[in-house]
């Protein structure tokens, strides 16, 4: 089934701010054929985004930031986190909501120079992908660019965003133990660090600066 299996009955925008909040009132086929009764649902709109992992070839080490996230204080609220061990402060690839008339590409390339001083050199898509569809619109395309590592360092973000962020190198065989003992604890850095994981050797052919 596709988008024209789905009725949309009624629309309206239920909260205006940072985000938008809007509510469907939808028909759809069934599996087994005919139309299901109008449900309603809520849809969150916050724009979409693109996400980059940094890689230098050369010095094989990857480039994080850390960052204070209102949504991982509000899930320490929840039984499965621990506030004595776990935190708000996230440890993140680049990323940012693309602007419009900006494309994911030239999204991604300012992120990096605003989150970490870093210049991307090349880029490779990863993936594109919802974030969480049940509840959600936004889309995020994920990247793998490589970086002169030596260029990221200190405290970056606009501080009229009220950005507050940490940059640091890591080697890749750190970052792979990292991934291992679930220091890597959001989606968007799991996606990478298992795809890296798989494409890692190849990377580091295709983009070092002795082919090795």
């Amino acid at each position: 089934m596709d988008a024209n299996d789905v009725e949309v009955v009624a629309r309206k925008t239920l909260y205006q701010g940072y985000f938008r909040l809007d509510q469907y009132i939808f028909r759809h086929k069934l599996f087994e054929g005919g139309w299901g009764e109008a449900i309603s649902r809520e849809v969150l709109e916050r724009g979409h985004a693109a996400c980059c992992l940094l890689f230098d070839p050369d010095l094989d080490e990857l480039v994080f930031i850390e960052q204070f996230r209102p949504g991982a204080y509000a899930a320490l609220q929840s039984p499965w986190y621990d506030r004595e061990k776990d935190s708000p402060w996230q440890i993140e690839v680049v990323a940012g909501v693309i602007d419009e008339n900006e494309t994911p590409e030239d999204l991604v390339r300012r992120e990096a120079m605003e989150e970490s001083g870093c210049q991307v050199h090349e880029l490779e898509l990863i993936s594109q992908y919802l974030v969480t569809s049940g509840c959600s619109s936004e889309t995020q395309m994920l990247y793998c660019g490589r970086v002169d590592a030596r260029t990221a360092s200190g405290i970056h973000g606009l501080a009229h965003e009220g950005e507050n962020i940490r940059v640091f190198r890591t080697p890749t065989a750190e970052a792979f133990k990292m991934l291992a003992d679930g220091t890597f604890n959001n989606a968007t850095v799991l996606l990478a660090m298992y795809w890296f994981q798989q494409n890692h050797p190849r990377l580091r052919r295709q983009w070092s600066s002795d082919g090795k």
